[in-house]
């Protein structure tokens, strides 16, 4: 029984690893061939932003919900279903000849990545027990990372090689593959049986719109101006709504008792601004080898790989030592060293620059952040009871994909007011020194993570549809 266990749990972490290499490349895969897809769509800046955001937004607004779906219907059926949905949406992107078409077939492939993440996670927290799940989230954790650092090397090397198009008909056969063997493999898994709040999903989802479209558009029609004034202010309440609604709810989408736990409110807080910080510099990173040194796109990802190569290989060695020492050293330590890495970049930048004087900084922001991950979710997703990981890993994914959005857009609108690409260099150093900022303010939540528990918490008694008060673990 233990040899057939064992077994499947290796299946499980290879396809939940799978479909979330899947999904986390197709965050960033598209920003090496935005200058192709402009010149073969005839694509205008705001259009060719969209294409990004589009697949991000829906991504993040439906996170939740397909996590509450999945703990219903079933974990591993919901899994097979968002890879197939995630592969429809490929062949759409692939078949675009307009730039809307692109959009509509981006935000559809978000609604499947939406399904595939948290279930990735509920799946592997369902199968691991806690004694081994921060081993499994680690190298779950680097691979993931891995993709999504190496979207725009393999983004330029397709895009180089093939065309625009192949970027997301690669993504085909692994979803035909792929389907088949999750549900011959993956033991059917649910949670807590629960009735779908639609209204907290429509209110969570126009509440991210609009708070996302606001920091979105504030750097093109200008902080103040009526348009964001009125996205912020109407985020803010119906976000507000939102918490009205799921405190009064008798089958609350998420649970606001959940964040009674310290570990699952300070990991999730400390999530959302590592994600912020690392998908913002991805983002100017490979710009910035490009323009600067005159790299080609995939040149420019080979030149990443001190930074990516690091998150591959310690990832797998936090994850076993957070099961060991606890979560909360790795998430400071982590971010601070990501915060030192990118400091020492946005100096080293302001000058000329050799190459080789950024391959340093590179690694210590790597090994930070390849330290701060997989600690961050165990945090998150072990501070609660086995019964709950569904949608306590879909809460955690939400925030981790609502920090990338936020991290791109508001060090996009540091660049832009630095100049933009007229004053690349200015821009770049201010961009990165924010990430800095980002990473350091992540590290200050993790302070709030309690220390290593020396048993298993106690779970809670889930009654009917409804949790009673999570308790306060540490």
């Amino acid at each position: 029984m233990k040899e057939r266990t064992t077994t499947e749990q290796r299946w499980v972490l290879a396809l939940t690893s799978l479909g979330s290499v899947m999904v986390a490349l197709d965050v960033l895969v598209v920003a090496a061939a935005l200058t192709t897809i402009r010149q073969d769509l005839d694509a205008s800046i705001e259009q060719l932003e969209w294409t990004v955001n589009a697949y991000s937004l829906s991504f993040a607004m439906l996170l939740m919900t397909a996590a509450a779906i999945g703990d219903r219907w079933g974990r591993r059926r919901t899994f097979a279903a968002g890879l197939a949905l995630f592969s429809v949406a490929s062949i759409g992107c692939a078949l675009a000849t307009s730039v809307p078409w692109l959009i509509a077939a981006r935000t559809v492939q978000g609604i499947g990545a939406a399904v595939v993440m948290p279930l990735s996670m509920g799946l592997l927290g369902a199968a691991f027990p806690p004694e081994r799940r921060g081993w499994a989230i680690g190298i779950f954790s680097g691979v993931t990372g891995l993709a999504v650092f190496g979207g725009p090397m393999v983004g330029g090397a397709v895009t180089e090689g093939l065309a625009w198009q192949w970027i997301f008909w690669i993504n085909v056969p692994v979803g035909v593959v792929a389907i088949p063997l999750v549900l011959r493999h993956i033991p059917e898994s649910r949670g807590v049986a629960r009735r779908l709040d639609l209204g907290g999903a429509t209110l969570i989802t126009l509440a991210v719109l609009g708070l996302v479209w606001g920091v979105v558009r504030g750097a093109v029609a200008g902080w103040t101006s009526p348009e964001v004034l009125a996205s912020f202010t109407l985020g803010v309440l119906l976000l507000v709504g939102f918490l009205v609604w799921e405190a009064r709810s008798e089958h609350p989408m998420v649970p606001l008792e959940f964040f009674r736990s310290r570990p699952f409110s300070a990991g999730n807080s400390a999530g959302f601004f590592l994600t912020a910080a690392l998908f913002g510099a991805v983002f100017f990173l490979a710009q910035y080898m490009q323009v600067t040194f005159g790299s080609g796109p995939l040149k420019a990802g080979l030149q990443l790989l001190p930074w990516t190569a690091t998150l591959f290989l310690v990832a797998p060695i936090a994850g076993r030592l957070v099961d060991r020492l606890g979560e909360r050293p790795f998430v400071v330590a982590g971010l601070a060293l990501q915060a030192v890495g990118m400091f020492w970049i946005s100096e080293v930048s302001k000058n000329t620059v050799q190459y080789t004087e950024l391959v340093l900084p590179l690694v210590v922001a790597g090994c930070g952040v390849s330290m701060a991950m997989p600690a961050t979710q165990s945090a998150s997703i072990g501070a609660l009871p086995r019964e709950a990981v569904g949608i306590a890993s879909g809460i955690y994914s939400m925030m981790r994909q609502l920090g990338g959005v936020v991290g791109v857009a508001v060090l996009a609108a540091v660049f832009a007011a630095a100049g933009g690409y007229e004053s690349f260099s200015t821009g770049f150093t201010r961009a990165l020194a924010v990430c800095g900022v980002l990473s350091l303010v992540g590290a200050a939540a993790g302070l709030a993570i309690t220390g290593r528990r020396s048993s298993a918490p106690r779970s809670t008694e889930l009654v009917g549809t409804r949790q009673e008060p999570v308790e306060e673990l540490g």
